[in-house]
């Protein structure tokens, strides 16, 4: 089980693969994983928001569980799934079924749409982390239209079975906050903001462009705690282009396409609502990576 001890260094949230058909792509995901895991990464993320988590449905969520347990069962990565939802009992099932299956963790979103009070944000928390499996809570305003305000926060890392958070708030200010108070570790969720989060007090990131440059993320986050802060700020800088290029359009729609590019994915097909990037990014990543014959994929 998921301890906070474990909430630090770089979690990888993976996507998942469809075929033309909008099936999920299992010899995709278990070839790619793979690749992923090879770099020693700290934590894996199945079925966040890099996952298409809102078109998957139960019965391919416990196939996805299923899948990656088998993929890290030697390995000692803990495994984190995505189980929130905008339907508090909805997000029950969902960290039920991770619990039953094996999984390390779970990954609870603030609910999205419905806008609730943040006195219902708590009580929505409050369920999910009474299921008894370590919840990684996850703010994420841009996308919930609600967010976690200081004091709501600490009330749900205080909560037994809480173990962390992912902050993508969108500044370094609620991270800077509670690692003033002292709470339970926070990974930075915005990858544009790893870097100076590292400094508020974060403890590593969940970042969906660690798909792209695993080792060159886990590699920042090592400088940064052996105290080569220059080393760690100019690789950091190094990655911005692509980084900006990554999250020009909604993700995981330009990953989806990299991965695809680099042959990690056989599609990059993503499932309605979401579309695959605009011709003009798709020219633009291909640009970018005619002119950088140094990156490599993962």
């Amino acid at each position: 089980m998921l301890t906070e001890e474990q909430i630090y260094g770089i979690y990888v949230p993976v996507v998942t693969p469809f075929n033309a058909a909008g099936e999920i792509d299992l010899e995709s995901y278990q070839r790619y994983v793979n690749n992923i895991i090879k770099n020693s990464i700290h934590g894996l993320v199945v079925n966040g928001t890099t996952g298409e988590s809102p078109t998957v449905n139960i019965q391919e969520l416990q196939t996805l569980v299923d899948t990656s347990r088998d993929l890290l069962k030697s390995s000692g990565i803990p495994l984190v799934i995505g189980t929130g939802t905008n339907d508090t009992a909805s997000t029950v099932a969902r960290t039920e079924l991770a619990a039953d299956s094996g999984a390390d963790g779970v990954l609870v979103v603030v609910p999205y749409y419905s806008r609730p009070s943040q006195q219902g944000i708590i009580e929505h928390f409050r369920k999910a982390a009474e299921v008894g499996i370590p919840v990684i809570a996850y703010d994420i305003p841009g996308r919930t239209g609600v967010g976690l305000s200081v004091d709501t926060a600490r009330t749900i890392l205080e909560m037994n079975n809480v173990v962390g958070l992912k902050d993508c708030s969108g500044s370094p200010l609620l991270v800077s906050e509670l690692s003033r108070l002292g709470s339970k570790p926070v990974l930075c969720g915005d990858d544009l903001h790893f870097f100076d989060m590292l400094g508020c007090g974060a403890a590593g990131g969940m970042l969906a462009s660690a798909n792209v440059h695993t080792a060159k993320f886990l590699g920042i986050y090592e400088q940064f705690r052996a105290g080569r802060i220059e080393e760690a700020r100019a690789a950091f800088d190094q990655l911005i282009p692509l980084m900006k290029l990554l999250f020009k359009e909604s993700n995981p729609a330009p990953i989806k396409w990299l991965l695809s590019a680099y042959g990690e994915i056989a599609s990059d097909t993503l499932r309605l609502p979401m579309t695959s990037i605009s011709s003009g990014l798709r020219e633009e990543l291909g640009a970018y990576l005619a002119g950088s014959n140094h990156l490599a994929a993962i």
